[in-house]
């Protein structure tokens, strides 16, 4: 999974959990721009995995707005899904045989008090 599909995954995931958040609020989430929040928004809209509603006009001003994933979107969703959890089965997986490595380095060693007096001679 790319960068860019990972952050895809994040927004799609926040927005199926919390229609109505704010692109603000997304940023501070995701930990990135306000612009790069509305830049990847617009980027899914265009790909037709999300559809933006208005829900609430004052004076001609949209004042509310709710982001919907379309099917297509949704069918993304749970690929990118599939791919984010292989991607971290495979992490768990490499840090399960690294500290099984770690533990019988460290058990090869020779004890502390054994080191130290190597050191003193």
């Amino acid at each position: 999974m790319t960068p860019k599909e990972q952050v895809h995954f994040q927004i799609l995931r926040a927005i199926e959990l919390n229609p109505e958040i704010s692109q603000r609020d997304l940023a501070h989430q995701l930990g990135i721009s306000n612009g790069k929040v509305h830049y990847l928004i617009a980027a899914l809209v265009e790909k037709g995995l999300l559809k933006i509603g208005n829900f609430g006009r004052t004076g001609g001003k949209l004042y509310k707005v709710a982001y919907l994933l379309t099917p297509e979107g949704v069918k993304n969703r749970a690929l990118l899904t599939r791919d984010y959890l292989a991607r971290k089965e495979a992490e768990y997986e490499a840090l399960k045989a690294e500290i099984s490595a770690l533990r019988q380095a460290q058990a090869e060693m020779p004890g502390d008090a054994a080191f130290a007096s190597k050191q003193k001679a």
